[in-house]
C-alpha cells in the first residue's frame, strides 16, 4: 500500500482526480491516479466531478525523474 503524505481538500465544485494528480504531483501518468484511488477507497463512487470539500489522501511526489534528469536537445 502507497504512504499517505498529505491530504488534499477541493476548492471548488467539479475539480476532476486527474488534473489534481497533475498539479499536486507533477503528473496524472504512471499509476499516479491509480495510486491515490488506493489510498481513497471510495474516492471513484464520486463521479469524475468532486464537489466542494472532498478530502483526498495524495501519496508522495514520485521523485524519479527530475527536470535536471530530461536532456535538452539545445544545451543547458
Amino acid at each position: 500500500m502507497t504512504t499517505v503524505d498529505r491530504i488534499y481538500r477541493t476548492t471548488r465544485d467539479g475539480e476532476r482526480l486527474d488534473r489534481i494528480a497533475r498539479a499536486e504531483l507533477g503528473s496524472e501518468k504512471g499509476g499516479t491516479v491509480e495510486a491515490i484511488l488506493d489510498l481513497n477507497p471510495g474516492l471513484a463512487h464520486l463521479g469524475p466531478l468532486f464537489p466542494v470539500g472532498t478530502t483526498i489522501k495524495l501519496p508522495p511526489r514520485d521523485t524519479r525523474t527530475r527536470a535536471a534528469d530530461v536532456p535538452r536537445i539545445w544545451g543547458s
